[in-house]
């Protein structure tokens, strides 16, 4: 773990996918968060289908593969970014990337239900502790509701992102899945993504909204080829080197990189029930981690709390 070539991308992912959270707050401040999800995958999908010619991955999928990259596009890059947009124009982006901290409780329970995946005792215990305290957070952010929006409706659309997240996660990880390439099906899953997410965003809200500021493209940017494309071979290269359990302690990192510019730039001030319900949170992932099996669905889990 503290070899640098290990210990940097570590930081490095960690740090990248923690920023994001805030990042997305600039992308629905002046346009509609549906058009926000649009623009950053509208600039991730090419790059990723290059990435994957780059890596000498196959790009031609049969009707099976194309059937389940359509699935997870629809879940990951459609359901899961339209809900967690829309949460945080009602709750601080921190406190919904501590929430999406808790993605590997559906993860477990998916998994469960559909490959027969078992959960172990410690998994649950430590599950049960991250979730008290992210309801303290919760409490907390009811209270001083820094956004003034509808915290209760937040609450739930990012319950709904995690929800689909999670059936991602899921669903990818079957025998189709696994056969191809997961650089090739995360391109072709943003593809098919990006489509719904025009043909929604046309739905409910007319015509494109193109924002001229540069900070908005520059948030875009960031979003769709720094915290998309360019972190995920940092991330599975992590995987290959010190395994899917070591590797999904970054998640932590992320919480805490996301906290702090919640903190600094988003008003979230600290009391002693959000400190405590921190210290819980991070104490319950990091229980919750250490006793999970490391299978395939736990190393889709580590990735999905990047936004």
């Amino acid at each position: 773990m503290l070899s640098p070539k290990v210990l940097i991308p570590f930081l490095t992912t960690g740090t990248i996918w923690g920023s994001t959270w805030f990042v997305i707050t600039g992308q629905i401040a002046g346009v509609p968060a549906a058009w926000g999800v649009f623009f950053r995958f509208m600039l991730a999908t090419p790059a990723m289908f290059a990435l994957a010619m780059l890596m000498g991955n196959r790009l031609r999928l049969n009707r099976a593969e194309h059937i389940l990259a359509f699935l997870v596009g629809i879940a990951q890059f459609s359901g899961n970014f339209l809900f967690v947009y829309h949460a945080e124009s009602h709750i601080t982006s921190g406190i919904v990337a501590v929430m999406f901290a808790l993605l590997m409780v559906p993860n477990a329970l998916f998994a469960r239900l559909v490959i027969g995946e078992k959960v172990q005792g410690g998994f649950v215990g430590g599950s049960l502790v991250a979730i008290a305290g992210v309801a303290l957070l919760l409490v907390h952010e009811w209270r001083a509701a820094p956004l003034e929006g509808d915290v209760g409706l937040g609450i739930v659309l990012a319950v709904g992102g995690m929800l689909a997240a999670s059936i991602a996660n899921v669903v990818q990880a079957n025998p189709t899945g696994r056969g191809v390439p997961m650089v090739s099906l995360l391109a072709w899953a943003m593809l098919y993504g990006t489509a719904f997410d025009f043909l929604y965003a046309l739905a409910m809200h007319g015509p494109p909204v193109v924002p001229t500021a540069w900070q908005f493209w520059a948030g875009t940017a960031y979003l769709a080829i720094i915290g998309s494309v360019v972190t995920f071979p940092l991330h599975y290269n992590l995987v290959r080197e010190i395994g899917a359990g070591k590797t999904a302690y970054n998640a932590i990192v992320t919480v805490c990189v996301a906290m702090l510019l919640s903190t600094l730039f988003e008003g979230f001030r600290w009391d002693a029930l959000s400190a405590s319900g921190m210290a819980l949170a991070l104490l319950g992932m990091a229980l919750a981690l250490r006793a999970r099996r490391v299978k395939a669905v736990q190393v889709q889990q580590s990735g999905a709390l990047r936004r």
